[in-house]
């Protein structure tokens, strides 16, 4: 009897213990971790699942909802009871009315398919901004004659009393132009270039901040100081600045609640002044920021300071355009050192960072007062060693500090931001040491979810570009550079990256954002501007006419973004977007379904041969052709849309236009023989990976394809529409060799061309820097430019083998495709599940395969191996494994379904 109440006592105990090997963590709300400030009325949760078992998947959840992190009675407002639901992602708050401003706290708790039940997460919360319009109070203070150009920064300030014990604390702000709050004599949050950049005269960011515990019992102080940005500054080419105006503004609010219950508030509004003389005399995007320390303004931002001198501000009266910041904050990511500090053959002092970055300098300097130390910065040195601002074109790119002579002096800008590798440092007092300056690197604070690493040093540095030329121009947009008198969101470059971006980093709100942005700014008729937010329509820089690959954008991001993150509302949200572009193009091709005109780009900078001793074709593609193409793309993905959104009979009108065109253009552009377009590369790799060519044609145009490629001896010729499909196309149809060899090509046209040319980021062109290092066209010459990154999302997808069936890796294929030309080739993967891995190695005869699904996922493995007999899995045969199911081979593969789990596969290469 004792024995068996002992056995029992165990098993209690050791069921309890792996009860508990079940849990949840990582909990997000609208993709965000514990957001404050948003305006979802039906916020979204996720969470992802950890446990030892292998293939654990969720059957049910339980949500529930307080005000309070106790969860104490009467404070909880909702509970979802029991949902038998395997879904872990995005699912939304069915509870009460949510409240401006309150912050609510939640839980999640879940059973497994074995039964086993988690205890409560660990507990996350969210905030809400103003809901309403009439829950702001504040006004709009500007100050009175403040509407030149390059005119010194404005700063803003008022005393408050505090004069009871405080619960919490929150400010709301926004502004025209840049902004940067002060509280106390302390910075208020750690973003840096408020608001973001939006379509400002439909959609204006605010940013809500916690500050409980800046403020103090007694006296406060509250300030800002304001900068040109994207509001007022210099934007694309010519005399262009204030496109959206020319006063700068800010909007503040501040409310108090104190342990009494009891609330107040604090405005921008009559009672605030305001200053002009201050340190910062110019700022600017492009042409950077002169500060004069000497005026530097002590105390303003402290109470008591003597603001007698300062003016009162006007108030500015607009419309309430103001929505809660929806996508991810730009900061301070990190910082780096100089690697080198030379002087040029000419004598100029030369500051190397090691990093084509994206940021500014802090620079660090001791010196007699008026002395001037200028900064000015540049991407690469001439052939001659030469300091090289000419791709540059206008744009100065240049910081000016004159020392107060105050001891060591500390200065980094507010208001701008470079593109730069190199900086030409003049006027500074003394030797200048690395320590003297460091790097700041700045853009959008995404998290990491990506990694790729192979055998090959110089893929390895590929990847490392294709990441820093990412980070880089995901500054609060997508931008094309970030370094001349351009830096704007071009659609063209968005379009053909947001697949590889997804897989670098977390860019879920990031693209949420900007799409909603491309939406506001599309045009009655259905047009979407080359550049989002649109400021060339509006200065009349190009023709309003768009342009296919790059409308495009409005209908393939948000189906990629789909497809990595599973969240229905962006599709939601975008439809009528995605539907008025289609509609655009389908009423200017008309009957024929040839959209003539439709393409003013083409197939953007593609291969052009140089002048002598080459002499292949270029790879000129016709642009009514890929106009057509794009038109039936974009069409086929709306189809899929609607039939995702329940839309059934926009199902039924666009798969009949996809087809219909898809009809035309074979007659058009398509040969018997299966010759397509203009035989240029895009050609074939449009038509092929649009599906627009008869199955019994496909092989044949990879064929011809293929015969292109190696007439060139093995390199591409394709522009930014081609490239992103090309390595794709080539391993869908038999070719996967092929790709490789492109992907390895080390000589220009390549992507490891550049690589070898020394470039730490991706270049606008393939021959930015030509083999005798002169430069390509200065009016166009980036070297950070990551459209022809492009090409990650294959070394994700296809090298490595991670992909996804059907919407956000609920469903995975693992895939890896091993090639002799590297010994391995491995990545991995944050989904909204958990981490993803697959890779490769070649050890002797075998091949490795390593791979990880995650909890509350499965997946469909294919390995390139004719038998399951001569098949290991962590030491033990395939054939019979019970982890496995539905084990077959076709066509010379091993197709098995897996649960979630760490499998290491080994086999013999055939």
């Amino acid at each position: 009897m004792k024995s068996f109440k002992l056995s029992l006592i165990l098993l209690c105990v050791m069921g309890s213990a792996f009860a508990q090997d079940l849990s949840v963590k990582d909990l997000t709300c609208e993709h965000k971790k514990n957001p404050i400030g948003i305006d979802a009325i039906k916020p979204r949760f996720s969470w992802k699942i950890t446990g030892k078992a292998n293939g654990l998947m969720q059957k049910e959840y339980s949500i529930r909802v307080a005000t309070d992190e106790k969860f104490s009675t009467g404070k909880i407002i909702w509970q979802s009871g029991t949902i038998a639901s395997e879904e872990s992602v995005l699912q939304p708050y069915l509870g009460p009315e949510l409240k401006s401003g309150q912050r609510y706290f939640w839980q999640v708790k879940i059973g497994d398919k074995q039964g086993k039940q988690s205890k409560w997460s660990e507990t996350a919360f969210w905030e809400m901004g103003l809901l309403s319009k009439t829950d702001w109070k504040a006004k709009w203070i500007e100050m009175a004659g403040d509407t030149q150009r390059y005119s010194p920064s404005p700063h803003f300030r008022k005393d408050f009393s505090v004069v009871k014990s405080i619960e919490s604390a929150r400010i709301y702000v926004t502004s025209h132009g840049f902004y940067e709050l002060q509280l106390n004599g302390k910075k208020v949050g750690d973003q840096v270039l408020t608001p973001g950049w939006t379509s400002y005269g439909k959609r204006l960011q605010y940013q809500v901040y916690d500050i409980t515990s800046m403020l103090v019992k007694g006296n406060n102080a509250i300030g800002a100081v304001l900068g040109d940005g994207w509001y007022r500054g210099t934007l694309a080419w010519g005399n262009n600045w204030a496109i959206y105006g020319k006063r700068l503004g800010l909007l503040m609010q501040m409310k108090i609640i104190y342990t009494d219950g009891s609330e107040s508030l604090i405005l921008s509004d009559e009672t605030w002044k305001a200053t002009n003389n201050g340190a910062i005399r110019m700022n600017d995007i492009y042409n950077g920021e002169t500060f004069e320390a000497t005026k530097k303004l002590t105390g303003w931002n402290i109470s008591g300071f003597d603001d007698s001198k300062w003016i009162k501000v006007s108030v500015g009266d607009y419309n309430n355009n103001l929505i809660a910041s929806e996508g991810s904050p730009v900061r301070k990511i990190q910082e780096i050192k100089p690697v080198k500090i030379f002087r040029t053959p000419k004598g100029n002092l030369i500051v190397d960072m090691g990093q084509n970055m994206v940021g500014w300098l802090r620079l660090k300097v001791a010196g007699a007062k008026g002395t001037v130390v200028t900064l000015r910065h540049a991407e690469v040195m001439d052939k001659f060693g030469e300091f090289y601002t000419t791709n540059l074109r206008v744009a100065k790119c240049q910081l000016t500090y004159t020392l107060a002579g105050t001891g060591e002096e500390t200065y980094e800008p507010r208001f701008t931001f470079m593109g730069f590798r190199y900086v030409e440092v003049t006027g500074f007092p003394g030797e200048l040491k690395t320590d003297n300056l460091t790097g700041v690197v700045v853009h959008s604070d995404m998290a990491i979810t990506g990694s790729y690493e192979s055998s090959s040093p110089l893929l390895n540095q590929l990847q490392h570009n294709i990441q820093w030329g990412q980070k880089g121009n995901f500054v609060d947009v997508p931008t094309d550079c970030p370094q001349r008198d351009e830096r704007l969101g071009w659609t063209g470059d968005a379009q053909a990256f947001c697949r590889t971006a997804a897989y670098n980093l977390d860019v879920s709100s990031f693209f949420t954002k900007w799409l909603k942005d491309i939406a506001a700014d599309q045009k009655p008729g259905g047009e979407v501007p080359d550049v989002i937010p649109d400021i060339l329509s509006k200065q009349g820089s190009l023709t309003t006419q768009p342009s296919a690959g790059w409308g495009d954008v409005s209908v393939i991001a948000p189906w990629t973004m789909f497809l990595v993150y599973g969240d229905k509302q962006i599709l939601e949200n975008q439809y009528p977007s995605m539907k008025a572009w289609v509609e655009y193009i389908r009423k200017h091709a008309g009957e024929s379904l040839i959209w003539k005109g439709g393409s003013k780009y083409g197939d953007w900078l593609f291969y052009h041969p140089p002048v002598n001793n080459h002499p292949e074709p270029d790879g000129f593609t016709e642009h009514d052709f890929i106009a057509t193409a794009f038109y039936a793309y974009s069409t086929s993905i709306l189809a899929a849309t609607a039939k995702e959104l329940g839309k059934t009979e926009d199902e039924k009108t666009y798969t009949a236009l996809y087809d219909n065109i898809r009809n035309v253009f074979n007659n058009e552009y398509v040969t018997p023989a299966g010759r397509v377009g203009t035989n240029s590369q895009t050609s074939y790799v449009l038509a092929l990976m649009f599906n627009l060519l008869p199955e019994n044609l496909r092989p044949k145009a990879a064929s011809f394809l293929v015969d292109d490629i190696k007439s060139r001896r093995n390199h591409l010729s394709t522009g930014f529409l081609g490239t992103p499909y090309l390595c794709h196309v080539l391993s869908a149809n038999g070719y996967t060799d092929v790709a490789y060899d492109l992907l390895l090509q080390e000589s220009y046209p390549s992507w490891l061309y550049p690589v070898k040319m020394g470039a730490t980021t991706i270049w606008e062109r393939w021959d930015g820097e030509k083999t005798d290092s002169t430069f390509q066209d200065p009016g166009m010459n980036s070297f950070n430019h990551y459209a022809y990154g492009a090409i990650g999302d294959w070394m994700y997808r296809v090298s490595a083998g991670i992909e996804t069936m059907g919407a956000g890796y609920k469903h995975l294929i693992l895939q890896p495709h091993p090639t002799k030309k590297l010994t391995y080739s491995k990545a991995s993967f944050e989904s909204s599940y958990g981490t993803v891995a697959s890779g490769w190695e070649r050890r002797g005869t075998k091949i490795v395969v390593s791979l990880k699904i995650p909890a509350n996922t499965n997946a469909t493995i294919i390995l390139p191996v004719g038998s399951d007999t001569k098949t290991t899995v962590n030491g033990i045969a395939v054939s019979g494994n019970k982890n496995f199911s539905n084990v077959r081979l076709s066509d010379k593969k091993l197709i098995l379904e897996a649960g979630s789990g760490d499998y290491v596969f080994e086999y013999t290469e055939e």
